[in-house]
């Protein structure tokens, strides 16, 4: 790994784990006395990240942490959502060592939460959900899935509580158990009430269709005659009034 790349994936790390707060300042001379790098290598970590929607930049201002609008947040999650639920409609089956890892990570995210480690039961939950892409079998998938569930996370930054933590945690189990027990449309039905759950903890509802064909229909150009209302040509009264003035020396 790159010390680009280490960068990046530290700083993805501490999103997930709650650690950082959305609108954090992230100063490039700050991180290169961290990383013991350049700035320039900095620059291309936070570029990177930048990109993938972690981090937002102002010319004037420096480098933040990303603080998602509603918008943001509802379009990862609705991503998310046809991400996971997708990659276990397209599964088959699980096999048994992809099952013991899901397994040993449901037992290291019950032991963070029984030891009141908030960091490491916050980034567990979040790295669930990258695991299981993983152990289904679609690294690629699992990468997009670690950016989306960050930016969700940063949207969620305030709101999980130990309840929370337990409710995901015994969520996260029963979609393991579907798995292993081969009923795989338990599973996507589990995961798509779980991220629903959240979704409408963060008060973020779906998109609504009839508001938008509202939106587009009040937003429809003005008829040209109606847009013309105010540059139409000189009519009859018009050229009379200009008459009169002009004789009149132009007074009004």
């Amino acid at each position: 790994m790159t010390r680009s790349a280490e960068i990046s994936t530290r700083i993805v790390q501490a999103v997930l784990a709650r650690q950082i707060e959305p609108g954090s300042r992230l100063g490039e001379q700050q991180l290169a006395d961290l990383f013991d790098c350049s700035r320039t290598i900095v620059r291309e970590a936070l570029t990177n990240l930048a990109a993938r929607g972690i981090v937002t930049v102002s010319a004037r201002r420096g480098w933040f942490v990303a603080e998602p609008s509603r918008d943001d947040t509802r379009e990862a999650f609705e991503a998310r959502l046809v991400i996971e639920t997708g990659l276990i409609r397209s599964t088959r089956s699980v096999d048994k060592a992809a099952v013991k890892r899901l397994r040993a990570h449901i037992d290291q995210q019950k032991n963070a939460i029984k030891s009141d480690d908030i960091a490491l039961r916050s980034f567990l939950l979040g790295d669930f959900h990258v695991c299981l892409a993983e152990c289904l079998g679609n690294g690629t998938l699992a990468e997009i899935l670690r950016d989306l569930t960050a930016r969700t996370t940063l949207a969620a930054r305030r709101y999980q509580t130990l309840e929370d933590a337990t409710r995901s945690h015994e969520e996260h189990t029963e979609v393991v158990e579907a798995l292993a027990a081969g009923n795989i449309a338990a599973a996507e039905r589990l995961v798509s009430g779980h991220l629903s759950t959240w979704q409408d903890k963060l008060h973020i509802p779906a998109e609504d269709s009839d508001a938008v064909d509202r939106l587009r229909r009040a937003l429809k150009p003005m008829p040209v005659e109606a847009r013309n209302l105010h540059t139409r040509p000189l009519g009859q009264t018009d050229q009379k009034r200009q008459r009169l003035r002009s004789r009149s020396g132009g007074a009004s």
